[in-house]
């Protein structure tokens, strides 16, 4: 299905921990913008698309969501490496480190644990942000290909309405 290459998208060498940015970045984890969020949002959707173009669209869009997430916790690992628990209640990070420790768990940057809320709701400082920042350009740009497709699809039998579950043959044999 998907092949898997065991390195970052984009590298993060981070040398220095910092668990007050790690709180924030956090939410780029597990918060209702995170990647988490995106992902599993895509990779669910893609299923009801009656668009068969389309629903591989956001299938690859989808997995590249959770090579960000592995780039994200990355990021949060290195900012968290050798966290004391004194350096955590500095940074406001001790109500995490006393459920979690060190181990990465999806939440907003609130404490808000992740659930699957996240999917219907929808911030960089470092050079992997600014790499997902771009990504997601990408990402917007090829849903405005993808509904430019279904829009001249619709057009060439002029339907402007329709309903995907009742009208499922049309979208089998024209799109």
């Amino acid at each position: 299905m998907w092949t898997y290459e065991k390195r970052l998208q984009f590298p993060v060498n981070i040398k220095t921990a910092c668990p007050k940015t790690a709180q924030l970045i956090i939410s780029q984890f597990g918060g209702p913008d995170g990647e988490l969020a995106a992902s599993m949002r895509y990779l669910s959707q893609r299923y009801s698309m009656p668009c068969r173009k389309i629903s591989g669209l956001l299938t690859d869009i989808g997995t590249e969501e959770l090579a960000h997430l592995e780039i994200i916790c990355s990021i949060i690992f290195q900012l968290t490496r050798n966290m004391k628990p004194e350096d955590a209640r500095t940074a406001g990070f001790d109500a995490y480190y006393i459920d979690h420790t060190a181990a990465l768990w999806p939440q907003s940057a609130g404490g808000v644990p992740f659930n699957a809320c996240e999917f219907q709701s929808k911030g960089d400082a470092k050079a992997p942000l600014r790499f997902l920042r771009a990504r997601e350009i990408v990402h917007f740009q090829r849903f405005g290909e993808a509904l430019e497709q279904l829009k001249d699809s619709l057009d060439r039998k002029n339907y402007y309405y329709f309903n995907p579950e009742f009208d499922k043959q049309f979208m089998k044999t024209e799109i």
